[in-house]
């Protein structure tokens, strides 16, 4: 029920939103014009993601709630909860792709449709937080934070 409740606010958030990549754009506009290559461009895996982020092309955004990032966190990720996004969204680098993460993926997509209306070039994660943790383990973890010290 919360879900749809998200849903349901986002939704209607978003039809009264007026930007999109630098123009004036509702949300109706911008579904609209979703074609493939939008599909594409909205989306980001681990690896390519670990390799913009090394050489500092990404700004990573975990919009999970405080209690979880209390739980967990990564020490290389910004933290904005997805209900302060649209208060803290100025926060962002709009100079660099904005990738949005939680733990599977639902909020961040929630989240980088927020920014992509806002005008930022963003994507989200789609193995989430979780599958950042697993791929980010023993050797890949070492030899991930050793290239970043280079």
């Amino acid at each position: 029920m919360a879900k749809k409740a998200v849903w349901i606010l986002l939704f209607a958030f978003l039809m009264t939103t007026p930007t999109y990549a630098g123009e004036s754009v509702t949300f109706e506009n911008y579904l609209k014009s979703f074609d493939y290559q939008e599909r594409r461009n909205m989306k980001i895996g681990i690896p390519e993601l670990l390799g913009i982020y090394k050489q500092d092309r990404v700004q990573i955004i975990d919009i999970r709630f405080r209690e979880e990032h209390q739980a967990y966190s990564f020490g290389f990720i910004k933290h904005i909860p997805l209900n302060e996004l649209p208060d803290r969204f100025r926060e962002l680098d709009r100079s660099k792709i904005i990738v949005t993460v939680c733990p599977h993926y639902d909020r961040a997509e929630l989240a980088r449709t927020f920014l992509t209306l806002k005008g930022y070039q963003s994507k989200y994660l789609v193995e989430g937080l979780l599958g950042l943790a697993d791929y980010l383990r023993g050797d890949r973890a070492k030899d991930f934070i050793n290239d970043m010290k280079q």
